[in-house]
């Protein structure tokens, strides 16, 4: 939709290539590090601005510098890497900040580079050895793939798709809290796929599961990498079917409320899907969606 490209992954005129070229990296490459829900960067103390340390600062202090290290991505010219186990005292300009402070951060292509870094340093330090053998697991050449050498087994990133869903009732949305996060502000239902089962009918399911409601006219949106979670969001409108009484079937969500669209406060921050779509509905836009 036209004037609702603020979601983190909406980097343009910036371009990201996740395509497997695990090229060496030179002195300007980045390196990208973590711990525990933690980014190694420094921030200015003025503004968001954001750096992430270079192969160049590292010179002189490990001697193999240039021969050990993952093959991240590349954002236009700019390429990212992991060096494992490296040693962050080595840069005491840079500390380890909250993952979650890059959903602030600026430059924005950066701030993608820095979560989605960290999606794949998660898949990465898991997969150190075999599930199957506990033998140790290699990196493939061609593509983005751990091996286990001893017993073949094959192991791929994954993506865990879920659904996030507008549920819409005349001039009314629900809008929902979920019990025990550490995000407080109104959301959408939200669930995750099951095996078995298509995206549509994860709608059906979630919104039965969540507030005992249906819902019919299902219009697809769009959807988001949410790297935060590790999750592939497939944005969903659907329209009532049928009694509007909500009732909360699980633990999951602390309150759910049907919301008219005059009541929406506007929200600046479009980073999430969610944030997104709500706007589009207080701006009254999702109606020009198409059914399926």
């Amino acid at each position: 939709m036209k004037g609702m490209n603020f979601m983190i992954q909406d980097i343009a005129p910036h371009i990201y290539h996740n395509e497997y070229k695990p090229v060496p990296p030179d002195k300007d490459s980045y390196i990208l590090a973590y711990t525990k829900g933690q980014i190694f960067m420094k921030q200015d103390s003025q503004n968001t601005d954001i750096t992430f340390p270079c192969f160049r600062e590292l010179e002189g202090k490990i001697t193999d510098l240039y021969e050990h290290y993952i093959y991240l991505f590349s954002i236009d010219e700019e390429r990212f890497y992991l060096i494992p186990d490296l040693d962050t005292t080595l840069l005491p300009d840079y500390k380890f900040m909250d993952i979650k402070s890059l959903r602030t951060a600026s430059p924005r292509y950066h701030a993608f580079a820095g979560i989605t870094g960290h999606q794949l340093y998660q898949w990465y330090s898991t997969r150190r050895f075999c599930g199957c053998c506990g033998q140790p697991m290699k990196h493939d050449q061609k593509e983005r793939m751990m091996y286990c050498p001893s017993c073949g087994r094959h192991e791929y990133p994954v993506l865990m798709p879920a659904v996030i869903v507008g549920i819409t009732n005349g001039d009314k949305i629900i809008l929902s809290k979920y019990e025990g996060r550490n995000f407080k502000k109104y959301a959408l239902i939200a669930g995750f796929a099951e095996i078995g089962e298509t995206i549509e009918e994860t709608v059906h399911r979630e919104v039965m599961e969540e507030v005992g409601l249906k819902v019919k006219n299902i219009r697809y949106y769009k959807s988001q990498p949410w790297a935060f979670s590790g999750t592939e969001m497939v944005g969903f409108f659907a329209d009532l079917d049928g009694d509007d009484t909500i009732t909360l079937r699980d633990n999951e969500l602390q309150d759910a409320k049907w919301v008219s669209y005059d009541e929406i406060p506007q929200n600046r921050d479009h980073l999430s899907i969610a944030q997104e779509m709500i706007e589009i509905v207080r701006q009254r836009k999702h109606t020009t969606l198409n059914n399926r």
